[in-house]
């Protein structure tokens, strides 16, 4: 992992973010957008629930957060009993993290 980046984990069709990183990145964001762009996945902040996307709830004291969305990682072929850990870091240009590679093997 390189210095600015850290990982998520995708489990049981979950995107799970650790409670120090969403504070850092998605303070205050109820909801994101996963996209696949090639072998990359792309988790990018909505801002308004009208926006659509998925929603980041808390799932535990210390305020880690999952997004559940098991119809976007299938979709990408990643089953539901999958657990593994993406490298991603933030990306100006695209306005939010990118996991490179995320799907290059899946």
């Amino acid at each position: 992992m390189n210095a600015d980046g850290f990982m998520v984990r995708v489990s049981r069709g979950g995107l799970h973010v650790s409670a120090e990183d969403y504070e850092r990145y998605f303070d205050g964001i109820s909801g994101i957008v996963l996209i696949r762009r090639d072998s990359d996945l792309l988790i990018l902040p909505v801002r308004l629930a009208q926006a659509g996307g998925y929603i980041l709830k808390r799932k535990n004291l210390a305020g880690d957060r999952v997004a559940h969305a098991p119809d976007f990682f299938r979709a990408s072929g990643i089953a539901d009993e999958s657990d593994r850990e993406i490298e991603v870091t933030w990306d100006n240009t695209q306005g939010g993290l990118v996991g490179r590679g995320a799907f290059f093997a899946y």
